[in-house]
């Protein structure tokens, strides 16, 4: 029998939390297995391996994706930030004081996907409706609360946000309320 081929390593150049990374992989190297197992970030999990649960969210570029199903070269050259790289040197991000303090957290295993959904849908629609909020985080799935908490948190985090910010915004509507279909994220996140 011939030896199996080999893939030629490539070298992933991106950012990671707002620090440079370059590092070896293989061309088929998925984003979460580099993200877990060669740089220690553990906050994106596995679980569902298909783009449907949104525990493996990550932002690239500031948009939510499935580093389950993203090739890890995707990301080169691009901004990639995990919950890792959320909270500063003062404590937690407000989004993520936002989800302690309305106790949407239980085991804990899906809120890393959940927080930085809900950073991308805030920095895209700062002051969201409770439809728009259902539907932006339509492709992260909990199977511990009803929900309420987790929306209540959304609604939380950008009361805070907007505390901060110089330019309050009015509610923008869903895409359902605008009548309009489609994933608010880049890629499949589970079935429409």
């Amino acid at each position: 029998m011939p030896p199996e081929k080999v893939a030629p390593l490539m070298t992933l150049e991106t950012t990671v939390n707002g620090r440079p990374v370059s590092l070896p992989i293989e061309p088929r190297a998925i984003l979460l297995d580099v993200l877990r197992d060669r740089l220690d970030l553990t906050g994106t999990k596995r679980s569902c391996d298909s783009q449907v649960c949104g525990a493996c969210t990550v932002l690239l570029d500031g948009t939510p994706v499935s580093a389950c199903c993203t090739l890890a070269y995707e990301a080169g050259g691009r901004e990639i930030e995990t919950i890792e790289g959320l909270a500063g040197p003062n404590g937690l991000h407000p989004i993520q004081q936002a989800f302690v303090d309305t106790d949407a957290i239980q085991c804990g295993f899906c809120t890393p996907g959940f927080v930085l959904t809900t950073k991308a849908l805030l920095a895209e629609n700062p002051r969201p409706t409770r439809a728009a909020i259902e539907d932006y985080l339509g492709g992260n799935l909990c199977r511990c609360t009803g929900y309420w908490n987790i929306l209540d948190a959304v609604e939380d985090a950008a009361e805070k946000l907007a505390a901060v910010s110089p330019h309050p915004q009015p509610p923008l509507p869903s895409s359902r309320e605008r009548g309009l279909n489609g994933p608010r994220l880049s890629g499949p996140r589970g079935p429409s």
